[in-house]
């Protein structure tokens, strides 16, 4: 199995390569990865011994370089470990990624790279990263993961357009097609799975579904759980279980990395707590008061913190509260969901399934495909599709 990473030098895709190729050097146990628990034994998953990682960035450089540089104090692997793993790093095959309506704070980390190479009509890029996936393709199976910076919100005509109104909006080089979903489109028209670990809106347009089901090509997405939302998603089924009434649910999270400082910006801010939010509504029934807050504290790089506050009423209406915290390094969470996701959409590909596979919202905050947000029903729902059943 071939990964195409989109954000191939960032914190999750590094420290995915990182571990597979120590892994693969049996330096290191592939641990947390729910593909390699008994139920999914008898499944011919694809190989993790045989992983080879490509993929595209904005900012050009090696995985060497980005292993240095976001990993270091990080301690998810010693230092004299990357040192060991570096030829094998900077072999890597990293093309240029393509710059399109992500707002002031991705351009900001594009930087002086923003006119290299990274920019042209949305047909010439589309053009040039259908190219690049099918170059590092070879025809061997590959998945095309996207875990870029999140994008602003799109705007609203995207989601009304067919698979016929996108066509011709690329051909006029329509400004508003961000780059998530050229993405996707390329990884549609190369014919390999994608998935969609970002808020962004990406394979979600109806058109590229469209598009993506003509093509026979599954998608998977959106949003990757991880952290507090995957807690969330565990906890809150317990309020409707025992009729309890929660009244006010509030969150916030600070992280020191590169998504912690896009997300600083309101506009990138507003995909991901929109997607955070959701979960709880989609559980309980309703919305209960209170907000989820994103804020960038970068003494804590690719670590993360997030502290709840719940109140909910009992009987007689009394009310009572809890509080947790949760904290987690974020691409150490996410880097084995990623493989968990390619081996199952590879998998839902070899058996002739397109379009968004539902029974993998347990991955993602907003699944594609699916309006469940339960956890534990997620989880049912997977080990079922898993069993052959193709309405779970």
């Amino acid at each position: 199995m071939k990964l195409w990473i989109v954000g191939a030098r960032g914190s999750i895709a590094t420290t995915l390569a990182a571990g597979v190729l120590a892994a693969q050097r049996g330096l290191v146990p592939l641990e947390a990865l729910l593909t390699e628990t008994a139920p999914f034994a008898a499944l011919g998953l694809a190989p993790l011994q045989h992983v080879e990682v490509g993929g595209c960035d904005l900012i050009p450089g090696t995985l060497a370089e980005s292993a240095h540089a976001t990993l270091a104090g990080v301690e998810s692997f010693p230092m004299a470990m990357i040192d060991a793993l570096r030829p094998d790093l900077e072999r890597i095959t990293i093309t240029r990624g393509v710059l399109r309506g992500g707002g002031p704070a991705i351009d900001a980390l594009a930087g002086d790279q923003r006119g290299a190479g990274a920019a042209g009509s949305a047909r010439e890029m589309l053009a040039r990263l259908v190219a690049d996936i099918r170059a590092f393709a070879r025809g061997e199976p590959t998945v095309v993961v996207n875990l870029t910076s999140t994008e602003p919100t799109p705007a609203p005509p995207l989601f009304e357009w067919d698979a016929a109104a996108l066509r011709r909006a690329l051909d006029d080089d329509d400004p508003r097609i961000q780059a998530s979903t050229l993405y996707a489109l390329a990884a549609i028209e190369a014919g390999c799975p994608h998935a969609n670990f970002t808020p962004s809106s990406g394979a979600s347009l109806p058109a590229v579904v469209e598009i993506a089901r003509e093509k026979g090509v599954p998608l998977a997405g959106r949003d990757g759980k991880t952290g507090e939302t995957l807690l969330k998603t565990a906890l809150a089924p317990m309020f409707p279980i025992r009729a309890l009434t929660v009244e006010g649910w509030y969150g916030t999270n600070i992280l020191g990395n590169t998504d912690g400082l896009v997300l600083a910006d309101p506009e990138n801010k507003a995909s991901k707590i929109t997607s955070k939010k959701g979960v709880l509504e989609g559980i309980l029934g309703y919305a209960p008061e209170g907000d989820v807050r994103i804020d960038y504290f970068k003494p804590l790089a690719d670590h993360k913190v997030a502290w709840n506050f719940i109140q909910f009423r009992g009987w007689a209406g009394h009310r009572m509260r809890m509080q947790f915290t949760w904290e987690g390094t974020d691409s150490v969470l996410a880097a084995p969901l990623v493989l968990d996701i390619a081996r199952l959409v590879l998998l839902a590909q070899q058996r002739g399934e397109s379009g968004p596979i539902g029974a993998l919202g347990l991955f993602f905050k907003t699944p594609e495909g699916s309006s469940e947000m339960n956890l534990h029903k997620q989880y049912d729902a997977l080990l079922r599709w898993t069993a052959g059943e193709r309405d779970a």
